[in-house]
């Protein structure tokens, strides 16, 4: 938080001493992205519908920046959700539910941004670990706790330092916002990463305060003393090696607490006894990407280790192909498969769906605007 405080207070200070105002603009961009979905091994039988955000959430946004002079420049973003297939928005009740903040950058000291916000923890695992980038039926997130506010927070303070030789670092702090308490609901999260030549790797923690006050008007909540707090975290070590004719990806994650790896489908999937999401388990992928001209080939294997006594592990196994057919316009296929283990009920999903069985193909097109 100091180096927040500190960031803020240089801010304030360059906008008030700077006499240089320049021009601002503003960039409109979007996605769209429909692919068809078949899915197999639920309780419910097989399932085929046509899916909008299979390999990355369709969207529209608004992207504008100022410069201020003297290295500074003001930014903004606001990204909405959109359902391709329905025409609905992503998110019912929230507009720019993707993202939305606002903040300062400057060209030595790096950006501080407020709003709603991806973790460092996401960022690291489908930027950094993912062959298949957290998309399309093989992504990372099936098995790797990247949903919910693992993915984005709301409320929240990041600051990004500056690319040093290669080095990066990523500070995120969202406020809890619970009346009566100043912990309660919070979460924070920090990266330290490394990119240099070939070799790209990212460490990310992820912190979040599950506690939750008394609504206005309800009888006071009680503090929760610190060893008795609602804490779940999440560790991740990710990298990728690029070796010329094929790049490498390796992922290890470790999740403790209570919701540090909700389970992708809350739902009951298979039927029978509901599965239990676990309090302490331990990710791992191993994955490669091989690119063939305009087409890249993706591949992974990821292991969940669940360490509580219900030992309900789960492998998968993805394979896809992307296939461009110019600089904004792709095809796609993928295919995934997950083995789940006593009673373990983890699905296979896509970038924006959960998913309802242990097996699933898409087939689809994104393009960029």
């Amino acid at each position: 938080m100091k180096l927040l405080i500190s960031f803020v207070a240089a801010a304030v200070f360059g906008f008030f001493g700077s006499g240089a105002w320049a021009q601002s603009a503003v960039t409109i961009y979007g996605l769209a992205d429909a692919g068809l979905v078949r899915e197999h091994g639920g309780a419910g039988g097989k399932l085929t519908r046509i899916s909008s955000g299979v390999g990355s959430a369709s969207r529209i946004g608004f992207r504008g920046s100022e410069d201020l002079g003297d290295g500074w420049s003001a930014n903004f973003l606001l990204e909405a959700g959109v359902r391709l297939d329905t025409g609905e928005q992503e998110s019912s009740g929230a507009l720019f539910h993707r993202q939305a903040y606002v903040g300062a950058r400057h060209r030595d000291y790096g950006a501080a941004t407020l709003g709603r916000q991806y973790t460092p923890y996401y960022n690291a695992l489908t930027s950094v670990g993912d062959p298949f980038g957290g998309a399309y039926a093989g992504t990372a997130k099936n098995l790797f706790p990247a949903g919910g506010q693992n993915t984005r927070t709301s409320n929240a303070i990041v600051y990004a330092m500056p690319d040093i030789m290669g080095v990066t670092a990523e500070l995120s702090y969202a406020l809890g916002e619970q009346p009566g308490s100043g912990t309660a609901g919070r979460q924070f999260g920090l990266a330290l990463g490394y990119s240099q030549g070939p070799l790209n790797a990212r460490l990310a923690y992820n912190h979040r305060n599950n506690d939750v006050t008394a609504a206005a008007g309800a009888a006071a909540v009680p503090p929760v003393p610190a060893a008795d707090r609602d804490i779940g975290r999440n560790t991740l070590l990710a990298a990728n090696y690029n070796f010329g004719v094929t790049r490498a990806y390796v992922a290890y994650g470790v999740d403790k607490g209570a919701n540090s790896a909700l389970l992708p489908n809350s739902g009951n999937p298979y039927g029978g006894v509901r599965p239990t999401a676990s309090t302490d388990s331990r990710d791992m992928l191993l994955g490669a990407s091989v690119p063939f001209g305009m087409t890249t080939l993706m591949a992974s294997y990821i292991r969940k280790n669940d360490r509580t006594a219900y030992d309900q592990d789960a492998h998968q196994w993805g394979i896809g192909l992307s296939h461009a057919l110019s600089r904004r316009t792709s095809l796609y296929t993928a295919y995934a498969r997950i083995r789940n283990k006593h009673g373990a009920g983890y699905t296979v999903g896509n970038n924006t769906e959960p998913g309802s069985g242990d097996s699933a193909f898409n087939l689809g097109v994104r393009h960029l605007f």
